[in-house]
């Protein structure tokens, strides 16, 4: 039995350690807790903010823009899934699959030779005219006029007497005026382009898009929708210098 005048024993090292970490509620560490609160709540709601810009952000011309390019980007697709399911449809049909086949690789031929910019075109489209007095038109705007073409389904375009493929770059000349690929480019710039009409002179009416920018710099500019185009510049088609074919056997291994 012990003696109830004796000293307390002295407290453990790890209750003593235990006591000394206990958090003690002090300003500083409820000023602390405050502005972690305070931080973590600015973070959830950049996050959230950052997420739910995309379209938000955008102006009205360029949702409009955006609108059109998905549009015709379906209805070209669809298109696409329309033709491709009627010759997979021919080239089942027993007996006439030789014939359905050779008539479907001159067509893909004719498409190539197109999209490549090596045999003449024809079909509805644009004749746009640009009258540049002051040089205000650059390079950049001649790209941006094309990919709005493109963005608006032509399926072939020339400038002048150029034909314009997937090569073609535009470059400012030193005294005024632009080439395309080192050919020079005389005004006005007339620009044709096969695809539907409508949808070609509407994609270069967009506000803030083509036409605006050539008035802006000073140009002037005329879209004129026909029912026959004709795109008679060829394109000279050069040996790849560093680029070759990938056989299927050596793209199955990798």
């Amino acid at each position: 039995m012990t003696d109830p005048t004796s000293p307390a024993p002295a407290p453990s090292g790890w209750r003593t350690l235990l006591r000394m970490s206990r958090p003690r509620a002090t300003k500083a560490n409820a000023l602390a807790g405050i502005l972690a609160l305070l931080l973590g709540f600015a973070i959830a709601t950049q996050v959230h903010q950052t997420q739910s810009q995309g379209l938000e952000s955008l102006r009205e011309d360029e949702l409009v823009r955006l609108l059109d390019d998905v549009q015709t980007d379906n209805s070209r697709l669809a298109d696409e899934i329309r033709t491709l399911e009627a010759q997979r449809d021919q080239l089942a049909n027993g007996a006439a699959g030789s014939s359905a086949a050779r008539a479907a690789a001159e067509q893909r031929v004719d498409s190539l030779g197109i999209l490549a910019g090596t045999v003449r075109a024809k079909g509805p489209g644009i004749t746009m005219r640009i009258s540049d007095p002051k040089d205000g038109v650059t390079s950049a705007l001649l790209l941006d006029t094309v990919e709005e073409l493109r963005d608006g389904g032509a399926e072939a375009i020339q400038i002048d007497d150029v034909r314009v493929v997937a090569s073609t770059y535009f470059t400012d000349l030193d005294d005024g005026g632009v080439s395309a690929s080192d050919t020079p480019l005389t005004q006005p710039y007339v620009i044709t382009a096969i695809g539907d009409a409508s949808t070609l002179a509407a994609a270069m009416a967009i506000p803030g898009g083509v036409t605006e920018s050539v008035k802006r710099v000073g140009a002037s500019i005329s879209v004129s929708e026909e029912q026959s185009v004709t795109v008679d510049a060829l394109h000279t088609v050069k040996q790849p210098q560093y680029a070759r074919p990938v056989s299927p056997a050596t793209s199955a291994a990798s």
